[in-house]
């Protein structure tokens, strides 16, 4: 797996977006302090090694030091009254956002 550019964490092929979500909220169970901490990873991801998931944290680690060493710009996002009226934005229901981002969720947890 590379690790020179911010890229290698997020697209790498040999990690699925349900094992990289998986790595992620492991990383949040299991703490510095937890004993076994890099094997209960690996188990909780499934199907890659404690040597893997270390060395995918270690991509993580350098990706988001760019990220906040500004090497890697901020998406320039455009605010919803450029995208739509401010009468659209009034009238628009963010619930069904949230509804299909909480139905992702669960299918990824």
């Amino acid at each position: 797996m590379s690790t020179n550019s911010i890229s290698s964490y997020g697209s790498s092929c040999s990690w699925t977006a349900k094992q990289n979500k998986l790595f992620e909220t492991a990383l949040a169970v299991y703490d510095r302090d937890t004993p076994d901490r890099w094997q209960n990873i690996a188990r909780a991801v499934g199907g890659k090694s404690v040597e893997e998931v270390k060395r995918h944290y270690e991509v993580l680690l350098k990706d988001l030091r760019h990220i906040e060493s500004g090497y890697v710009p901020s998406p320039n996002y455009r605010p919803f009254c450029q995208m739509m009226s401010c009468e659209e934005v009034a009238k628009f229901d963010f619930r069904s956002i949230l509804s299909s981002e909480t139905k992702m969720y669960r299918r990824v947890k």
